[in-house]
């Protein structure tokens, strides 16, 4: 099982969008908007580094009043605290914001951005790629065809992804079996997923669980699920994630069970499913990870972003050998 020491960054939560699956945006007025000032920026990045964190994770809400260059001065001051920190920096949605405030198609948009320190980018903003499903959950989210536009041009310019599918809400299975057609299709065509990472819908702090009464999926749900998402990727993408943040470090173990290789990052902090109502905390550390991983009877290691090994842990013997017998 792999993991990876990595910071969440949510540079701000001001949103224009709207999604009825969304606790994390806030309009601009809203007395829980929030945007980090440069010094606060500065010392999360630093906080990350002192942790020993490799990667950075950043990603907003859809800002009114951000263009490119603001994009841009994000990464710069990143790259700046932490020059060999890894930025997975920016969903399509952003790129997508970035492209209109620019008038850039997205392959120079992430040219742009690649040159002011952009390492890889987030598969988010995938929700169900199907677009009945988005009109549904979220009319102003891009169409599936602009999403898969913008994810390739990531691709195409040398910058890998992850990709992400959001379950367990209004969707049907037929639904979901698209969105893994247009995901290996789309991977067939560039080899540039990393790793595929489904996220159950948490419902309890959204609008969308609210006048749907939607309940929060079982853990037997969830690794169903997980179990038909690893199956369905087939070859086309090598490593699937838990997220344990969604589904507790118990289920993310037993995961592991399931077609699971992957357990993502520390994360240090977390706001998106935690707006929505995760219980699950927002940070772990590398020690927990590790723990887990064992006691799932899994050898762990710690990866770059790429998936490059930096250290393995083999399983303690004292845990191989099990319980003595009386």
């Amino acid at each position: 099982m792999t993991f990876v020491v990595n910071r969440n960054i949510n540079v701000s939560n001001v949103c224009t969008v709207g999604c009825a699956f969304c606790g994390f945006g806030q309009g601009r007025r809203s007395p829980d908007a929030y945007e980090h000032d440069r010094d606060e920026f500065v010392r999360r990045v630093e906080e990350a580094v002192e942790f020993g964190a490799t990667e950075i994770c950043m990603q907003s809400g859809i800002h009114p009043d951000w263009g490119l260059e603001d994009y841009e001065g994000w990464l710069r001051l990143a790259k700046e605290v932490a020059p060999d920190i890894h930025l997975h920096a920016y969903s399509a949605m952003e790129v997508d914001a970035m492209c209109a405030t620019s008038g850039l198609p997205p392959r120079a948009v992430f040219e742009r951005l690649r040159a002011a320190g952009l390492d890889s980018t987030p598969g988010t903003a995938a929700e169900v790629l199907h677009d009945g499903v988005r009109e549904r959950i979220s009319p102003n989210k891009l169409p599936v065809a602009r999403w898969v536009e913008i994810i390739e041009a990531s691709h195409a310019a040398g910058l890998r992804s992850t990709v992400t599918v959001m379950f367990g809400h209004i969707e049907e299975p037929w639904e979901l079996a698209e969105h893994m057609r247009v995901v290996r299709a789309l991977q067939e065509r560039t080899g540039g997923f990393t790793e595929f990472v489904p996220l159950s819908f948490i419902p309890h702090h959204t609008l969308l669980g609210r006048t749907h009464g939607i309940e929060e999926l079982s853990r037997e749900e969830n690794l169903k699920h997980t179990a038909v998402f690893r199956l369905a990727l087939g070859r086309t993408i090598p490593s699937l994630q838990a997220s344990w943040v969604k589904m507790g470090l118990d289920a993310a173990t037993e995961s592991l069970r399931w077609g699971v290789n992957d357990v993502g990052g520390t994360l240090m902090e977390e706001s998106i499913s935690r707006l929505a109502g995760s219980q699950h905390g927002v940070m772990l550390t590398p020690e927990q990870l590790i723990d887990a991983a064992h006691a799932g009877g899994r050898p762990a290691a710690e990866r770059t972003t790429l998936y490059a090994v930096r250290r393995r842990y083999e399983i303690p013997a004292a845990v191989l050998a099990g319980p003595r017998s009386r």
